[in-house]
């Protein structure tokens, strides 16, 4: 993290067509303080996720951009090559078991 200050929004999900926004509602959105910035998730099902963090470094709810570049910090689960936009939900995507697991994610600030 490039600072403590704003707030971390996340999207964990299953589903393929939910990932990087989880706007289809496929998925769990968790909004946290960027000075602590760690999540457990509790009771979920065996299976392929993927996650989408951002820091909102400026708690306006949204990736800020400049022409199209991000601001603000990014990352995602497996911390896959970035390229143009957010990569597919197969280069994101991790198992997780019935025991559980971990995922560190890398942030990445462009400008």
């Amino acid at each position: 993290m490039r600072s403590g200050k704003g707030l971390i929004q996340l999207c964990l999900t299953a589903d393929v067509g939910a990932f990087p926004d989880c706007k289809s509602g496929g998925g769990i959105k968790r909004t946290l303080s960027a000075a602590a910035p760690r999540i457990r998730f509790e009771g979920l099902a065996p299976g392929d996720y993927a996650v989408a963090v951002i820091h909102d470094a400026n708690a306006n709810s949204r990736l800020d951009t400049m022409l199209g570049i991000p601001r603000e910090g990014f990352g995602f689960s497996r911390n896959p090559a970035i390229r143009f936009g957010p990569p597919r939900f197969d280069a994101a995507r991790f198992a997780v078991a019935p025991n559980g697991g971990i995922q560190q994610i890398r942030m990445r600030y462009l400008l």
